[in-house]
């Protein structure tokens, strides 16, 4: 699994909140991950992220423009393995 938090250069309390909040969530699981953090303008134009922080998952925008809670990406890494089954039966 691949979590990267996309920001500007100058919003870095933010930035640096939302990834203390992805490895709470990561440590209340027990889930192992990447997670990178980028501060390029580019990849917020190639993923169309106008407001700072966002959090991809899978290269999936799940929040843009705001800090996500713990129990919030708790639960979108708990609905992740039923969205690849799902996909996987379509396929």
């Amino acid at each position: 699994m691949r979590i990267d938090i996309l920001c500007k250069p100058d919003s870095q309390g933010r930035c640096e909140g939302t990834l203390s909040n992805v490895r709470a969530a990561l440590d209340a699981l027990g889930v192992e991950a990447e997670v990178h953090q980028f501060q390029d303008s580019r990849k917020l134009i190639d993923n169309r992220i106008y407001v700072v922080p966002a959090l991809l998952i899978d290269d999936q925008v799940r929040i843009a423009g705001r800090v996500p809670a713990v129990e919030e990406i708790v639960a979108f890494l708990a609905e992740r393995p039923r969205y690849l089954k799902e996909i996987a039966d379509v396929a």
